[in-house]
Parts: C-alpha cells; sequence; structure tokens
C-alpha cells in the first residue's frame, strides 16, 4: 500500500520565500521546505497495482502551463482553536481547470470523486495549543504576502509516509503541462 497525493512542487526561490513566513507562534509545528506544495488532489492509500492506473490516468491530463501567484496568509480552524496555518493562491482559472482535469481523470480511473471543495493554498504550519493573539499577530504582520508569478510548467505524484517527526514526501513522477500560449491572439 502507497499513500498518494498530487500537488504543486516549488522550486527553491519560492520554497525560501515561503519558510521566511515561518516565526513567531508558540505551538507552530512548521511545515519542512521540502514538503511545501499545493494538494490538487489527495488520493490516500492505495495497492500497486492501483498505482499503475493512476499513473496512466494522470500522463492522459491535457492542459497548459500557466502562471501562479501566492498571496496572502490565513488559517484553518474556527474561534479560538485554529490547527493551521497557510500561504494563499491567488485566483487561478488555470490552476482550477488543470485541478479538474485531474479529479476526472482520476474518476475515470476508479477513484471516488473528490466530496470536498478545491481551496488552494500551502499549509506552512500545524498549530496544538497556540494562542489566539499570537496567531492574529502572525496574520497581519504577514497580510501582504505575495510571491510569484511562479511559471507552473508540471504537477506531480507524490507518496507520503507518515512519521513521528512528521510526513515524509517523496515525487514519483511528474507530469508535463503542455507549453502555454503567448502572442498577440493568447487567452489571458
Amino acid at each position: 500500500m502507497v499513500r498518494l497525493f498530487v500537488a504543486l512542487d516549488f522550486p527553491p526561490s519560492v520554497r525560501e520565500r515561503l519558510t521566511g513566513l515561518a516565526g513567531g507562534v508558540p505551538g507552530a509545528r512548521w511545515v519542512a521546505p521540502e514538503n511545501l506544495h499545493v494538494t490538487l488532489r489527495f488520493i490516500g492509500e492505495v495497492d500497486d497495482a492501483r498505482l499503475d492506473d493512476i499513473d496512466l490516468a494522470l500522463g492522459r491530463v491535457d492542459a497548459p502551463a500557466f502562471p501562479l501567484v501566492l498571496e496572502g496568509v490565513g488559517r484553518f480552524g474556527r474561534g479560538a482553536r485554529p490547527h493551521a496555518l497557510w500561504a494563499g493562491v491567488a485566483p487561478s482559472p488555470a490552476l482550477n481547470h488543470l485541478q479538474s482535469k485531474i479529479e476526472s481523470a482520476l474518476v475515470r480511473a476508479g477513484l471516488a470523486p473528490e466530496t470536498r471543495t478545491f481551496l488552494p493554498h500551502v499549509t506552512l504550519a500545524s498549530l496544538k495549543l497556540s494562542p489566539l493573539e499570537r496567531v492574529a499577530r502572525f496574520l497581519a504582520e504577514r497580510a501582504l504576502f505575495r510571491a510569484g508569478p511562479i511559471a507552473v510548467e508540471q504537477f506531480g505524484l507524490f507518496e507520503s509516509h507518515l512519521s513521528h517527526n512528521g510526513s515524509i514526501y517523496h515525487l514519483l513522477r511528474a507530469y508535463r503541462l503542455a507549453p502555454a500560449a503567448s502572442g498577440p491572439n493568447a487567452a489571458a
């Protein structure tokens, strides 16, 4: 059995910008730089035979490359119980299109449809009993965060290994996107 997800990875310069946001929140467990990504679809545990079907389906996804901008920060969790900090993704029809194509391909490969709404973000930290005022200060001080545009030219299938020190991610396969259209007739 392997635990899988589909995601966008970042170049070192973007990871550096994201890790520069870390700090100032007691009880935060910051994501390791090499694990920063935008999840496009969590798959979960599958057997090795199904892995081949997933790989084949993702290899058939046809979508163009596009620029992506990260902007702002936020938190998950209600009221006085925040449980994660994240960096946001600027609205991107191209990202939504890619995610939709991936979802369709995985459903055709036999996976159950995703029931959660796609909310693109980069998880920065998980929180455990972090003081609400420190979380609020983190959000206020980093509200104007912006990185990009980042050239998205591929997406990847990742394996996740859970350990007592956190998750370890390993890229199994990268899938290239079609070259982005350019010139006067290109869609904006």
